[in-house]
């Protein structure tokens, strides 16, 4: 049987089909689109009949995407997005009663205090816009331009230009211990002292050596990796449960040290500084709820 030709789409069964996407339910669907059930589920069957694909599919008690859907996302989010800021470039948006969602890509180590920071300036202005915060992955510049990430905000840049970026602030790494370690006693272990403890190192990738054992290298030491974990936030918990060393960023040491049990300390060693950077693709740049975040998360970290 041959399968229906694709039709025309609107703007609005577009916004009904990211709907959908978002929360793989018409019912949830619904209520993001503020319109009825059956409403929901005509303009999926409209979908269905104009893309000729069923995008939504029973899996068990509840639905999921097709493989089409899953593709096609991506790129139905951007299309949104710049009919959005086409329609309000220039206009005044009034912040109190916006309604929306935007999706922040953010590193571990800068999630853990920026997270708390960007919820609470967010929430003060715009109590209806819900920060969605993911992890990174790939760190692929794609998730800018198709609209999956409407922000990206970690150490590093992005050399591309279609990508707009902006510091935010500079990072150093500080050391850390169990209140009960015998280092706990030493506001500046020398680098001897710490080589004489098993260490924990953060890493996503998985990798044991950074930028410390460089400097323990030139200055004839080395330091013994017990374990290497992939985020900032599990080196911490398990450097506080016993004689293990950690690095993490300082703001994080700032402001977690005490209630995890930690003591923190600056490593004498040239360890790099590290630039906070947030990034975003140039399509947003005019559109004024995107402007409004960016601007409102720079200022609640200054």
């Amino acid at each position: 049987m041959t399968a229906p030709a694709p039709g025309p789409l609107d703007l609005n069964l577009l916004r009904v089909f990211d709907a959908l996407l978002q929360d793989s339910s018409v019912t949830a669907a619904a209520e993001r689109l503020h319109l009825s059930v059956p409403a929901t589920s005509r303009a999926l069957g409209r979908l269905r009949r104009a893309m000729g694909d069923p995008i939504l599919v029973r899996a068990g008690r509840g639905m999921a995407p097709t493989p089409f859907a899953l593709r096609t996302a991506p790129r139905v989010r951007s299309l949104l997005e710049e009919a959005s800021a086409l329609i309000s470039a220039d206009r005044e948006i009034s912040v109190a009663d916006l309604r929306r969602t935007f999706t922040v890509r953010i590193n571990d180590g800068v999630a853990a205090t920026l997270a708390t920071t960007a919820v609470e300036a967010v929430a003060a202005a715009a109590p209806g816009v819900t920060l969605r915060f993911v992890a990174e992955g790939s760190e692929s510049v794609e998730a800018l331009r198709d609209g999956s990430v409407d922000l990206d905000i970690g150490v590093g840049d992005l050399d591309a230009p279609d990508i707009r970026t902006a510091p935010l602030y500079r990072e150093r790494l500080v050391g850390i211990v169990g209140a009960n370690s015998p280092l706990a006693r030493h506001r500046r272990p020398a680098l001897a002292e710490l080589c004489r403890y098993p260490h924990v190192s953060a890493s996503r990738r998985g990798r044991a050596r950074g930028p410390l054992d460089d400097a323990l290298e030139a200055a004839g030491l080395r330091r013994h990796v017990a374990a290497v974990v992939p985020t900032f936030a599990l080196a911490a918990l398990l450097v506080a449960s016993g004689e293990h060393v950690g690095l993490v960023p300082r703001r994080l040491a700032e402001r977690y040290a005490t209630a995890l049990g930690l003591r923190w300390f600056p490593v004498p060693a040239p360890l790099p500084e590290l630039e906070v950077r947030l990034l975003w693709h140039a399509r947003l740049d005019a559109d004024p709820a995107q402007r409004w975040l960016r601007d409102t998360i720079r200022a609640a970290l200054a």
